[in-house]
């Protein structure tokens, strides 16, 4: 089976605006969440979210696409052409020659919400001749971040977004793994991105009763496995990897962040928004993904847990780590980055992934912070506040979406061969 690599990163996120910022701020434990900015929140339960700040989008897009494109676009497209040039790909693009055998797997959760929202509320004010956009539609379909990465840097092979909420990202990445292993690509574009700190992304959540209450201190908010945890904090961004065939990576002297050796997918086929009982769906997973990986539980040095902040979540992801790992669960490392940069939803996965990957690379693992107050059913190595360095040769991240849909990779220190 043909040999998947990482080849090259990019991120927009709300601890920075590259990856180069985003791991520094994750490293010195950094919380992304403040007030709320994008809309009047004053009569909302919930006030505050992890927004991305300062964000450009004229390096990666030209005036004429920023005035009308979402801000998921804008953000997908920048995390895509950031991994192309940490790859080494000159001007973005895809060596002559060689595009039919670059493709995008590139995915979001709930895509182009911001402008649903300002059509609609302009089409009730001036009518539909005014309301609408030519570009409407091809603004809100999940399917766009894709598309235009592929027109961006000319990969024509395999081009379509997964939808899988919050596993979308690792969902991606995974597919676009198993796309370059069964040898329909050499390199692939993989990845997720999210724009939906709206009034709909937000007050949809605290509907659910998902989202943290705690408007008074939002940096303490997102607090996974923390005893005093009351929910998740929303947030926005994208992350992006370039998977490449081994060999096509080595021929052309790419720096190696890490191998994907290990992909797995299921459902827990449960409930639409709550995990299994003690984590069943993600225990099957996580058993999949070993199995994929040809690892044993004992190979793994760190967990990118998916790590929400959210009672359920929690308590059923510990559990499973427990019911699979047996002993070593109390010596594996985990964290939630989400602590820092909230819940990025579709793009989660592809930005932890990404963490992942850094992790290995670096030799130093990011913390989960806001742990003040120990939970009896989470009683694990959470890498309390402060990052800790250490060389791990296997890491696994993560994903849990709902409708019980899950998703989790493995990934290896590079060794040569």
């Amino acid at each position: 089976m043909r040999r998947v690599v990482i080849t090259g990163i990019g991120m927009v996120s709300p601890l920075g605006l590259n990856t180069a910022d985003t791991w520094s701020a994750l490293l010195e434990g950094t919380s992304g969440a403040g007030p709320l900015t994008q809309f009047d929140c004053e009569k909302f339960k919930t006030r505050f979210a992890c927004e991305v700040k300062g964000f450009d989008p004229l390096p990666y897009l030209d005036k004429r696409e920023v005035k009308h494109m979402d801000g998921f676009l804008q953000f997908g497209v920048a995390a895509g052409l950031q991994a192309m040039d940490d790859a080494g790909y000159e001007n973005r693009r895809v060596p002559e020659g060689e595009e039919e055998r670059w493709g995008v797997y590139f995915g979001s959760g709930l895509g182009g919400v911001h402008t649903i929202e300002s059509t609609y509320a302009k089409t009730v004010e001036k009518g539909p001749r005014h309301g609408f956009s030519p570009y409407f539609v091809t603004d809100i379909i999940i399917n766009m971040p894709a598309g235009l990465l592929s027109i961006k840097t000319g990969a024509q092979g395999p081009n379509f977004a997964h939808v899988s909420a919050c596993a979308t990202g690792t969902h991606s990445i995974g597919e676009a793994a198993r796309a370059i292993r069964w040898d329909d690509a050499d390199v692939m574009i993989a990845g997720g991105c999210e724009a939906t700190l709206s009034i709909l992304g937000v007050g949809g959540f605290a509907a659910m009763r998902a989202l943290s209450t705690r408007n008074d201190d939002p940096a303490a908010a997102s607090r996974p496995f923390d005893k005093d945890r009351d929910g998740f904090v929303m947030g926005e961004g994208a992350g992006c990897v370039i998977l490449e065939e081994l060999e096509h990576a080595k021929k052309r002297g790419a720096r190696i962040y890490a191998e994907v050796k290990g992909y797995g997918a299921n459902s827990d086929a449960f409930h639409v928004t709550q995990p299994s009982p003690n984590g069943a769906g993600a225990q099957r997973l996580i058993k999949k993904v070993l199995r994929d990986a040809k690892l044993d539980a004992t190979d793994i040095g760190y967990i990118n847990a998916h790590g929400t902040s959210t009672h359920f979540n929690d308590k059923n992801e510990t559990a499973a780590i427990k019911a699979t790992m047996g002993d070593h669960a109390y010596k594996v490392a985990i964290s939630s980055t989400k602590s820092m940069t909230g819940h990025m939803l579709g793009a989660a996965g592809a930005v932890e992934a990404a963490f992942s990957a850094l992790a290995i690379y670096h030799g130093v693992l990011p913390p989960t912070i806001n742990q003040e107050t120990p939970d009896p059913e989470c009683d694990l190595d959470y890498i309390p506040n402060v990052a800790r360095e250490k060389k791990v040769d296997a890491v696994m991240s993560n994903s849990f979406g709902f409708g019980g849909t899950n998703a989790a990779l493995i990934l290896t220190r590079y060794q040569g061969d």
